[in-house]
């Protein structure tokens, strides 16, 4: 038992040297039946590691926003689709103030009624001598904003209902402002201008950082009537947050509110709603079907690469096999078998599928992980994918290796020896 172990660990330790040297003598054609291989796996890896990242991300997002919280907008949260589709929503009517206040006082179950639009950007922003050099996000909000807007105070005050029922000109900043126009002071209770008007700044945000490689803290709330008569347009259509007291109330939160809508903005019946419900589990699903359809092209595109690549390996196979007759006569002449020739030829073809799989798991991986710093999220390895990808890199190899590996076994010894 033993001796039998042992010479089967020196004949795979002797078919792999042979198999290494032999691709290290066939460099340009090695490298080019490993290049299939590689891209192959990279396809999936690379994909793999972006969607897992994206996900990381969404449901980082979709935390913030909160299970119990939906938005009810013109535009659903994800648009995929043709002119058509676009064509439909932006028909709609917008949604409006008065929708706003008139859902506020009619709803009885929601814990919060909230509105934000955020559609404006600004750059005629100034502090005394000091003005942004890029346009910042210029946001209306209500008493809520600072909750919607998923963020929190660093210092000073929220908004108050007398702040929007008077349309008082007073704004919270983002960290990014407050850099440029307050390097060295406090920007509590100081001046700033929009577009020539004075508002007192009665609050700084806590820093949030970057996504999708754009700064979260490049921004200014202003109470959402300010917005309003200052900076709104034809196009203008506002975003209504609904938040009900728990996951329990959420479906009679969200029919009360759907049915009021339809009151609010006239519906007929037979008609369905002119407005979409955006939350978590619409997100999610938008999200999946999106991703869903990029694993299908990149299996697809895998799947053809990993096919060619395998008959490149097949092919490389039978040309090694005969422009090395002579050496695998010798081999038998000394003693080798059909096993010991059959393993160091199946070896070869593995070594190629694994190299070339290695190399696009680590391509993969470092390209997928490109969308983890543009949404400033931890990176991600696709333990599961990874193992995957390998272990079909394996399959390729023997699935494509055995024809050729079988012939260099089956070859005669003595013709062998005689092939010029």
């Amino acid at each position: 038992m033993k001796r039998k172990r042992s010479h089967l660990k020196n004949t795979l330790k002797e078919s792999f040297r042979m198999a290494v040297e032999a691709i290290r003598q066939n460099k340009l054609r090695s490298i080019l039946t490993l290049l299939g291989i590689s891209i192959g796996v990279f396809s999936v890896i690379g994909v793999m590691t972006a969607i897992r990242t994206l996900e990381t991300y969404s449901d980082s997002m979709l935390d913030i926003l909160g299970t119990n919280t939906f938005v009810i907008e013109k535009w659903p949260g994800i648009f995929v689709g043709g002119p058509g589709g676009e064509k439909k929503y932006r028909e709609r009517k917008n949604i409006d103030f008065f929708e706003y206040e008139e859902l506020k006082r009619r709803a009885s179950l929601p814990l919060r009624v909230s509105v934000m639009e955020d559609d404006q950007q600004e750059r005629n922003i100034k502090y005394k001598d000091k003005q942004l050099k890029r346009t910042a996000n210029l946001i209306g909000a209500d008493d809520w904003g600072l909750r919607t807007h998923k963020t929190y105070l660093a210092s000073g005050r929220n908004f108050t209902e007398d702040d929007i029922r008077f349309s008082r000109n007073v704004t919270i900043i983002g960290p990014d402002v407050a850099d440029i126009l307050f390097p060295f002071e406090n920007p509590i209770d100081k001046q700033i201008q929009i577009k020539g008007l004075n508002y007192t700044v009665i609050g700084l945000t806590e820093r949030k950082g970057r996504a999708f490689g754009d700064s979260q803290d490049n921004f200014l709330l202003i109470p959402i009537t300010v917005y309003l008569q200052r900076f709104s347009n034809r196009w203008t259509s506002l975003q209504i947050y609904v938040e009900s007291v728990s996951s329990n109330t959420l479906e009679r939160t969200l029919d009360e509110v759907v049915g009021l809508m339809r009151v609010i903005r006239k519906v007929p019946p037979e008609e369905e709603n002119d407005f979409e419900i955006n939350s978590n589990e619409e997100m999610s699903q938008a999200i999946s079907g999106f991703t869903g359809g990029i694993k299908l092209f990149a299996g697809a595109v895998s799947v053809i690469a990993l096919l060619v690549a395998g008959i490149g390996i097949m092919n490389i196979m039978l040309v090694s096999v005969s422009e090395r007759i002579k050496e695998i006569g010798v081999r038998k002449a000394i003693g080798a078998n059909r096993a010991d020739i059959l393993t160091q030829f199946l070896m070869e073809a593995i070594f190629l599928s694994q190299f070339g799989g290695i190399v696009g798991v680590i391509l993969g991986i470092l390209g997928g992980n490109v969308v983890a710093l543009l949404l400033n999220v931890p990176t991600v390895i696709p333990l599961d994918w990874v193992f995957y990808g390998l272990a079909i890199c394996s399959i390729v190899g023997i699935s494509f290796g055995i024809y050729p590996a079988w012939r260099a076994a089956n070859l005669d010894p003595i013709q062998s020896l005689r092939y010029d």
